[in-house]
């Protein structure tokens, strides 16, 4: 099967974020990873002391171990590190980090993102490519990595920076 595809544009951040809870009115942002297409990347721990979900305590509390810092840091640290230029964000299943990204911004309108206000939903991009979305799992038998020539063994699923990673590799490998 073929997975080349050929991208609108060059100005993109690959991100992932972990969060205490799948729903977003509760929820808030634990970690959040950026990659930028060269590789250079940013992780940040957010200082959180509300409650998490059950499986968050199991899967990701434990992953968590950088210093923590309060949001307007983390807000200030994003925005140096993203730039003026309003690259697209990409995610792997956009619906959550976004959401999750729009609280920690408290965004009342597009121009208070960092990112440019459509963010690509790389889950929609391997559907239009007629590849199963969620065969992107590592651990699913049909996962198309070994055909792209990426491993991904040497990633922590669930962890925002290493996502971000893999997302970044799998899409470098698609445009090639």
């Amino acid at each position: 099967m073929q997975y080349k595809f050929n991208p609108y544009s060059k100005n993109i951040i690959f991100f992932d974020t972990e969060f205490s809870s799948n729903d977003p009115y509760e929820g808030e942002i634990l970690s959040i990873g950026l990659v930028k297409l060269n590789g250079d990347s940013l992780y940040l721990e957010l200082d959180h002391k509300g409650p998490v979900d059950k499986w968050v305590k199991k899967n990701i509390l434990p992953t968590l171990n950088a210093e923590k810092v309060k949001s307007t840091k983390a807000i200030k640290r994003i925005k140096k590190f993203v730039g003026k230029k309003k690259p697209f964000a990409v995610t792997y299943v956009n619906q959550y980090d976004i959401i999750y990204l729009h609280k920690l911004f408290k965004s009342k309108n597009i121009d208070d993102l960092p990112f440019y206000w459509i963010p690509i939903d790389f889950a929609s991009v391997l559907f239009g490519n007629g590849i199963n979305p969620k065969s992107y799992y590592p651990s699913d038998k049909s996962n198309f990595f070994k055909e792209l020539g990426v491993d991904s063994s040497k990633f922590n699923l669930h962890n925002a920076l290493d996502d971000a990673k893999l997302l970044r590799e799998v899409y470098i490998a698609m445009v090639k």
